[in-house]
Parts: C-alpha cells; sequence; structure tokens
C-alpha cells in the first residue's frame, strides 16, 4: 500500500495557489495560499478555545479525555495521510480538519441542541453555519476586514464537506441571504481534499471516542466483540493481556482500527476515481457521489460503530447527567443575558441589529469551564 509522495500534485487536487479571496490580500513567499489559511485557523480565537470544549466528556471529566482540539489534530493527521497518498493538496485537507468544529458550542452536541432550541424563532442554531460565521464574521484579527478572509476553495469545504447544498433555507436564515456573493457554487461536489477531511473525521472520532469509551469503563472489550471487523481485531489482541496491560491492549486495537479504515478508504477511492474516470478538478466537482468513501462493507462497520457508541456512551448514564446539566446551563445563560445583555456583551463590537444572534454567538464560543463558571456566578 505505501506510495511516495510526488512534488507535483495530481490533476484532480486544488491547486496550490487559489482563486482567490473575498478581500485582496497581497501574497509572500514564504507560505502558498491554504498554508496561510491553516496558519490563521491556529491563530485564532476560536482554535484555541477548542481546548476546553467538550468532545464527549465534559471538560471537568478528566484530564486524559479528547476536546475538540485535540480531536481535530488527530483528523487533520489523518487527512494528511490520505492526501499525500492521493497526492492532493495537504495543505487544504489539513485546513479544512482543524476548522471543521470551530463552530461547536460548549457541552458538545447536548449544548447544540439546546442552543438551537433557544433560538428556534430568530434563524436556528447549527454548528456547520457557526464555523462559517467565526472565519467570516466573528474572529476580528485585521484591519481591513472582519473574519480570517480565508480562499475561496477553503470555504467552499468547509460548506459542502458532505456535497452540493440542495437547502440553503438555514444559510440564507443565519449568514443572510447571497451572504458569500455568488463566490460559491452550491451545486457542485465538494473538493477531494474537502471530502478526505470529513472522512477523516469518521475516522477520527469512531476510533478515539472507542478509546476514551473503554478507559472510562463505559464499556468492556466483551461488548464489542459481535462489531464486524472489530471482533476479529480484538481476538488478535486480547491473548496478550498475560504479558501487556490492559492500556497498552486498548491501543494497539485503536491503532490498528484505525489503519484498517484509512486503507479502505485508499482502495475504495483508488476504485471510484478509475470507475467515475476522473481526471480532472472539474471532473471532481461535476460528480454525483463522493469519490472518498468507504467500501460497503467498511460503511456497515461504520454504522455498528456509531450505533454502538451512541448506545453505550453518547446516551450512557454518566455522559446524560453531565451533558443533561450542560443543556441546563446554556438555556440558562441564554435567558440570563437576555434580559441584560449589555451586562455580558460589547453589544457595540458587532455590526448586528439582531440581539438574539449576537448573544448565540457569545454563547457558542464559550468554553464549557467558562459557562460553568459564569453559570455559577449568575
Amino acid at each position: 500500500m505505501q506510495k511516495k509522495s510526488i512534488g507535483k500534485l495530481a490533476k484532480f487536487a486544488v491547486p496550490p495557489k487559489s482563486s482567490g479571496r473575498f478581500f485582496r490580500e497581497k501574497g509572500t513567499d514564504l507560505r502558498n495560499d491554504f498554508q496561510r489559511d491553516r496558519d490563521r485557523i491556529i491563530h485564532s480565537t476560536a482554535f484555541r478555545r477548542l481546548k476546553h470544549k467538550t468532545q464527549v466528556f465534559v471538560n471537568t471529566s478528566g484530564d486524559h479525555f479528547r476536546t475538540r482540539i485535540t480531536h481535530s489534530l488527530e483528523v487533520s493527521q489523518i487527512a494528511r495521510t490520505l492526501s499525500k497518498f492521493f497526492n492532493l493538496n495537504e495543505d487544504l485537507s489539513e485546513t479544512l480538519s482543524l476548522a471543521h468544529d470551530l463552530g461547536h458550542t460548549p457541552f458538545g452536541h447536548a449544548g447544540e441542541e439546546s442552543l438551537n432550541e433557544c433560538m428556534k424563532n430568530f434563524g436556528g442554531f447549527d454548528h456547520n453555519i457557526q464555523t462559517l460565521r467565526i472565519i467570516t464574521i466573528l474572529e476580528n484579527r485585521y484591519y481591513k476586514f472582519k473574519g480570517l478572509n480565508l480562499s475561496f476553495e477553503t470555504i467552499d469545504g468547509l460548506i459542502k464537506h458532505n456535497g452540493p447544498i440542495k437547502d440553503l433555507k438555514k444559510i440564507n436564515e443565519i449568514l443572510g441571504k447571497n451572504f458569500f456573493k455568488k463566490k460559491i457554487n452550491f451545486n457542485t461536489n465538494s473538493s477531494l481534499e474537502a471530502q478526505i477531511a470529513s472522512i477523516s473525521d469518521d475516522i477520527a472520532y469512531n476510533s478515539h471516542d472507542l478509546e476514551d469509551g473503554l478507559k472510562s469503563n463505559l464499556f468492556k472489550l466483551n461488548d464489542l466483540k459481535n462489531i464486524s471487523i472489530l471482533n476479529k481485531i480484538i481476538f488478535k489482541h486480547i491473548k496478550n493481556q498475560k504479558k501487556h496491560s490492559f492500556d497498552l491492549i486498548i491501543r494497539q486495537i485503536i491503532r490498528e482500527i484505525i489503519n484498517a479504515m484509512v486503507t479502505d478508504v485508499i482502495i475504495t477511492t483508488k476504485n471510484n476515481l478509475k470507475k467515475k474516470k476522473i481526471n480532472s478538478l472539474n471532473d471532481v466537482y461535476k460528480a454525483k457521489k463522493q469519490i472518498v468513501s468507504f467500501s460497503d462493507k467498511m460503511k456497515k462497520f461504520d454504522f455498528e460503530i456509531k450505533s454502538f457508541l451512541k448506545k453505550k456512551m453518547y446516551f450512557h448514564q454518566k455522559v446524560e447527567t453531565k451533558t443533561n446539566y450542560g443543556r441546563k446551563i446554556i438555556t440558562k445563560l441564554f435567558t440570563k443575558i437576555r434580559k441584560n445583555p449589555k451586562k455580558y456583551v460589547k453589544i457595540k463590537k458587532y455590526d448586528e441589529k439582531n440581539l438574539e444572534r449576537i448573544i448565540c454567538d457569545y454563547i457558542a464560543g464559550m468554553t464549557d469551564r467558562y459557562a460553568i463558571n459564569l453559570y455559577n456566578k449568575i
């Protein structure tokens, strides 16, 4: 499976020179356009806050469980591996991987559901669209424009990481109509780099949530034996329990799961490129289905893992107790701040009339710890 990366990018890769940004900027010889995008993400306030945002376990649960920032770094590592194999634009795949979770609220998906409920009469909340708000409006680091002024290809990849957007209702409600000034074509497919970032997200959280769940004793290795593919991997490593620690055995199992999923993506994607006759970037954009994908066998495994984690981990009583507490905090903060917004939010900082959206931005940007402390204070 090993393949040496070559200097020249594949014909179906996004070129290292971007087609542009919303606000014109001078180039630099030190970095290409997508390296600049990546660095802007890494230096953003929103990215730093991911350090204290829940992946599954609320941030106060323990020091060794994953947070949004460690998850994003793990996604980017997998994405770069896949991009390198296909001679794609690694910098773009890495940028999209690092940026994909910027819009998440404190307390994970429970926080998102709660904030969406608070905003139901004001356009709702969606963490993917919140990511777009962050990179285009909320991050304020430059004299001449708001946002990070990322390249069109990066914005396109963040919008369409799962393919074309058929329904623009939520985007229009949360960002405004024609926000992207017809620079983004919502009807075309996403780049291979965006598809790789998306599938790398699945690989990372499936495998690493399994590891965190096992280490926190929410379920046992025995519980996983009925899942196809996984049962063979477990059987292979469980024989070593007399010689090695349980932690080491888990790590070996997780490594092998990631390797199996990455290998499957490479084989399946190679076949898809050939079958669909993908010879140019335009062919990628015109493709009706995602080119980067799992095989049918691995799709079944992916579904089984997600179902298992949902039942045994995400809805586990220990996790639910903390996430319900998170829901309560988000709702209470929204209600309290709405009564006296100027006490908590610098309203003048925002060039918007929608007060509820300003409060929503403020709460969505909080870390778990900040939200808990503010809740206790008020």
